[in-house]
């Protein structure tokens, strides 16, 4: 079935944290190599409460992918253009989800007349960006920027 990408609501949170923090704890090994305070850095964030603050922002947005009526994708990012989450639930990597929440992202950028979106890229997805355009304007920094 296809990946449905809408704005998420106060409803998902318990889900879509979830789906988070397993894509964080499963997927990203290469960036906290199990290391339980570098993971615990990571995901202290990534509650319901976080969820609703994120949600309430007026300044930013944030959008989940669905699949099968399941939470299977988390991405958020402010309406200047840092993308801030990009996170796909470990049962569906692989199978477009983020793919799809970027271009999303970049969609409602590009609405909102942003001319160029940027984000800090955890070592597990740099080749995913900069396969989609992204570099890196500093030898070797994890700031990567692409215009739209």
């Amino acid at each position: 079935m296809d990946i449905q990408i809408r704005g998420a609501t106060a409803a998902d949170a318990a889900e879509a944290v979830d789906a988070l923090r397993r894509s964080i704890a499963e997927l990203c090994v290469a960036d906290h190599q199990h290391d339980p305070t570098e993971l615990e850095g990571w995901l202290g964030n990534k509650t319901v409460a976080g969820w609703q603050q994120w949600i309430a922002r007026d300044d930013a947005m944030v959008l989940v992918a669905e699949r099968d009526s399941k939470i299977v994708g988390v991405g958020m990012a402010t309406l200047g253009g840092e993308i801030l989450l990009n996170y796909v639930h470990p049962e569906a990597r692989f199978g477009g989800v983020s793919k799809a929440i970027l271009a999303a992202i970049e969609a409602k950028l590009r609405l909102q007349d942003v001319q160029r979106c940027q984000l800090e890229s955890t070592v597990t997805a740099r080749s995913f960006y900069e396969r989609r355009g992204f570099h890196s304007e500093v030898e070797g920094s994890r700031i990567l920027t692409k215009p739209l």
